[in-house]
């Protein structure tokens, strides 16, 4: 059975993952940005993580933060929770995708192992939420991930949703009525140099639409 860690710990260490399979170096400045809290508080957080036994993270001050491979398999073990709770929520309690992340977030942290078996087996063993975003495995693997924004496409570009970052309901409540689901296939008719702007046709729809990129930003596709 695993160690306990609060839910403060869970949390940094899911953001410190997010952030750096972003591509980004996990500083105590981004890290304290997406918590909502003090640098000094990240800083004392980060030394009490790095002084657990065994270590979650690997941090030297100014030169930021890694996970390390106990740390790095506790995050991979709350999104896990994260995303069957997620799934489980809309294909068996019937929530809406813009409802389930919020509810996700408050039960990710308190389920058992068994729970999390048993939602695993009563969904089919999923690989990816209602987000398109993808569910480690038992093992704690994470599939890889080649999508790129749908803000860098241009004009004449042909690509399918893979994913939607799901933090905002008020833009998934949006998206989902426009039909910027995963799996939908769009392709690019025009771009806005001067603003960003995309005008795209969705598949089985004959109108375009065009999107800014505060939307385009949040939406990953597979380029065709």
């Amino acid at each position: 059975m695993r160690e306990n860690l609060s839910q403060a710990v869970e949390d940094y260490l899911k953001v410190i993952y997010e952030i750096t399979q972003g591509g980004s170096k996990a500083t105590t400045k981004r890290i304290a940005e997406r918590m909502g809290v003090t640098p000094a508080s990240v800083t004392g957080m980060l030394q009490k993580l790095a002084g657990a036994d065994p270590a979650l993270v690997d941090y030297q001050k100014h030169r930021g933060v890694a996970l390390t491979r106990t740390g790095k398999q506790r995050a991979l073990e709350v999104i896990r929770h994260h995303r069957l709770l997620e799934l489980f929520l809309q294909e068996k309690l019937g929530y809406s995708w813009d409802q389930v992340h919020g509810e996700a977030e408050r039960l990710e942290h308190v389920i058992s192992e068994d729970l999390e078996e048993r939602m695993a087996q009563a969904l089919g063993d999923p690989t990816h939420d209602p987000h398109g975003e993808p569910i480690p495995t038992r093992e704690f693997k994470m599939p890889d991930q080649s999508a790129v924004r749908l803000s860098e496409l241009r004009l004449g570009d042909r690509a399918t949703i893979q994913r939607v970052q799901d933090a905002d309901p008020a833009m998934l409540r949006y998206l989902g009525s426009i039909g910027v689901t995963p799996n939908a296939q769009v392709n690019i008719l025009d771009y806005s140099a001067f603003d960003g702007n995309l005008s795209l046709l969705l598949s089985g729809q004959e109108k375009p639409i065009v999107l800014g990129p505060r939307v385009t930003s949040h939406v990953f596709v597979q380029v065709q």
